[in-house]
């Protein structure tokens, strides 16, 4: 015991002179270490900004960050002992420290932990010591028993090794923040490659890496970053055969049947009182048509026959006001005139018996209408529940040969179900017709064909049959199949247009999140996978206020912001990495549980990163603007206490295609640099070389 007070005493450098819970000022003793501390048995730097300091009590040790270090001019000798031997002490300069509490230092059977939070307080006059060598690397090193990833090394606590355990890293959400050059993008990849060689170390026997990693990369930088790691698919815009086969990439689908009513909604403009409903409804209908045999002749006459049943109900439930005033009685007959031609066109491919029947519709419309003729200016006269009525049971007749007409049971508007982007358009023109609203819905219609017809967003979203591919393949592809061994998804965004370029994000990450919904719902499991988003700003902005516009980008962070809030329930988190955090959904970054901070100049984005963390970090925060490239600042759940990392160095073939552009090596002819644009012209416009 005596031992151990010893080794304390020669550790000390000060007292304690003044506490709060936020900062601890510490005065230091005359023979106090003026650079270089030896009293540990190992030499270190002390004192220093964001080194460490150890105050015993009676639960292990306070664990503070030197966030100060300064002098005070004494204005009188305070060593007055001197005078007993006549000698003269002139004012010597005191030293003192300010500290910020971190944590507790516990000590069991000669191990030390560290303890986050503070929960007892020294007193005034309390010895502080600085800590020795185990003490440093216990302060640092993550003693949690999955902490198995090393990612860098502590030049603050003697070099030694950051472990990081990566169930608090990418289960809980991390955010990877800093400034272009700063080293940002190879953190992202370091700690994916990291985390993977880690767990293939140890791997049971026989069994196979069952990781998985979707990076959202709109750069184009990570093409080629993770080869030979595991298994790796990429997808892309494909714009010629050529490109596919140089980069070894797949074709990137996100299929206009798997967008929901909202992404159509954004993509298309719709406005919220006749073309979204409109849209709606087209949607469930197609997507009811998708899953029903198309071989079948009868299915389209008597989908028709049922919508028309269906309307004409719903001009009966809302009563004779509606088919005897204007424009009801317009719609209605409108309605009816649009039908007569649509039937015709159907029945032409049918059997006798069910073009008896369509032909008996047919005839009881137009009797209804050669009794309320059009006026002179071309108005129907008023129209009464009976006519309804007549039409209504003429079409309920002919169940006999279609079967039971059911109003409509099936897909909603917002299920994955199969259709075609043909399928889609003229549906939509017809209820455009049917229900005398094409003067709403030309801007709509105009727009939609514009883009579906684009061949850049076609090759996309375009899908011709239900096994190209099916919402199976889809996730199996996309998120990972069992025959993987590790999975890691590189989804190149940077050759789509930007017309649909949010949308394609928002559905990729919605899809994917109900994905893992439903695999814990089906099977009592979570199914661990991280998704990653580069450049994460300009994906998940901040917004601002309720408006009822609905727009992709507006989508896009709500998409991801419900991952925030509910992915780790089902195993899905997020990595997100931006150079502007001040842009990004404050509410994506309040549920990040660790950050790694690089390089931050911007004052907003400093500003925003200190909203975000504790206020008990000292100085630390206040490197921000002047850590070197490789350097981070790693806090949050991820480690015990917040401490600047010294990155691990990935090989030239590892890093993303993030590097500054060599100007000075190309104008002095260092590095040629030859000009092909023709190369480059044929493929943009899509003209291969022969």
């Amino acid at each position: 015991m005596n031992k151990e007070f010893d080794h304390i005493r020669n550790q000390t450098i000060g007292t304690v002179e003044f506490i709060s819970p936020r900062e601890i000022k510490v005065l230091l003793e005359i023979n106090a270490p003026q650079s270089t501390a030896i009293n540990t048995g190992v030499p270190q730097l002390f004192p220093k900004v964001n080194g460490f300091v150890l105050i015993p009590n009676e639960s292990g040790s306070l664990v503070g960050i030197i966030s100060w270090v300064g002098i005070e001019h004494s204005p009188y000798p305070k060593r007055k002992g001197y005078k007993d031997f006549d000698l003269i002490d002139l004012p010597f300069p005191l030293r003192k420290l300010s500290i910020s509490p971190l944590g507790v230092l516990k000590e069991a059977n000669g191990n030390y932990e560290i303890e986050r939070g503070v929960y007892s307080y020294p007193s005034v006059g309390d010895i502080v010591v600085v800590p020795n060598q185990a003490q440093l690397r216990a302060i640092v090193q993550n003693k949690d028993s999955y902490a198995k990833v090393k990612i860098g090394i502590s030049s603050m606590a003697a070099n030694a090794p950051v472990y990081i355990n990566p169930d608090r890293v990418f289960g809980r959400h991390i955010a990877v923040l800093g400034n272009t050059g700063s080293g940002k993008s190879c953190s992202v990849a370091g700690l994916i490659r990291w985390s993977l060689e880690a767990a293939q170390k140890e791997l049971k026997e026989g069994k196979k890496l069952n990781s998985r990693f979707i990076v959202l990369d709109p750069n184009g930088e990570y093409t080629n970053t993770f080869d030979g790691l595991c298994n790796v698919r990429k997808f892309q815009v494909i714009l010629t055969k050529k490109t596919g086969e140089n980069l070894n990439v797949n074709q990137l689908k996100v299929p206009s049947w798997l967008w929901n009513s909202y992404e159509w909604s954004s993509i298309a403009q719709a406005s919220g009182k006749t073309q979204r409903p409109l849209l709606r409804k087209t949607l469930r209908e197609v997507r009811y048509g998708g899953r029903l045999d198309e071989n079948d002749s009868l299915i389209k006459p008597k989908r028709f026959i049922t919508s028309l049943l269906v309307s004409l109900r719903n001009f009966e439930r809302l009563g004779i006001d509606t088919i005897a005033g204007f424009p009801g009685k317009q719609n209605l007959g409108e309605l009816l005139q649009a039908s007569i031609n649509s039937l015709n066109i159907l029945s032409a491919s049918l059997k006798k018996p069910q073009k008896t029947k369509i032909q008996s519709i047919i005839t009881s419309i137009n009797t209804i209408l050669g009794r309320r003729q059009k006026n002179n200016a071309g108005y129907f006269p008023a129209f009464d529940l009976a006519d309804l009525n007549e039409i209504v049971n003429t079409i309920l007749d002919t169940q006999t040969v279609f079967g039971e007409l059911k109003t409509y049971q099936g897909p909603d508007e917002d299920s994955p179900v199969f259709f075609t982007n043909e399928d889609f358009l003229s549906h939509v023109e017809r209820l455009s017709q049917e229900n005398n609203v094409q003067q709403y819905m030309d801007f709509f219609i105009m727009r939609v064909r514009s883009i579906i017809t684009d061949s850049r967003i076609a090759s996309v979203i375009e899908t011709k049959t239900k096994e190209e591919p099916t919402l199976e393949q889809w996730l199996s592809e996309y998120i990972g199949s069992d025959d993987d061994n590790g999975s890691i998804n590189i989804i190149d965004l940077s050759l789509l247009p930007s017309e649909i370029l949010f949308v394609i994000v928002s559905v990729l990450s919605r899809v994917i999140f109900e994905g893992h919904q439903r695999y814990r719902r089906m099977t009592g499991n979570i199914l661990p996978t991280t998704l990653v988003v580069e450049e994460a700003h300009n994906f998940i902005k901040r917004y601002e206020g309720d408006s009822d516009e609905i727009t992709a980008n507006k989508l896009c962070s709500q998409s991801f912001e419900k991952i925030a809030k509910e992915g780790r329930k089902f195993g899905l988190g997020l990595m997100l990495s931006s150079q502007r955090p001040s842009e990004l959904s404050q509410t994506v970054l309040s549920q990040c549980n660790s950050f790694l901070l690089h390089r931050l100049v911007n004052d907003k984005d400093q500003e925003m990163v200190k909203k975000l963390v504790p206020d008990n970090l000292g100085s630390i925060l206040n490197e921000l603007p002047i850590l070197p490239t490789k350097k981070a600042i790693l806090l949050g759940w991820a480690a015990p206490i917040p401490i600047i990392v010294e990155m691990n160095t990935l090989a030239d073939k590892d890093r993303p295609k993030s590097n500054d552009p060599e100007f000075w090596d190309v104008w002095t002819g260092s590095k040629e640099q030859k000009l092909n644009w023709k190369e480059i012209a044929d493929e943009w416009q899509k003209e291969e070389n022969s």
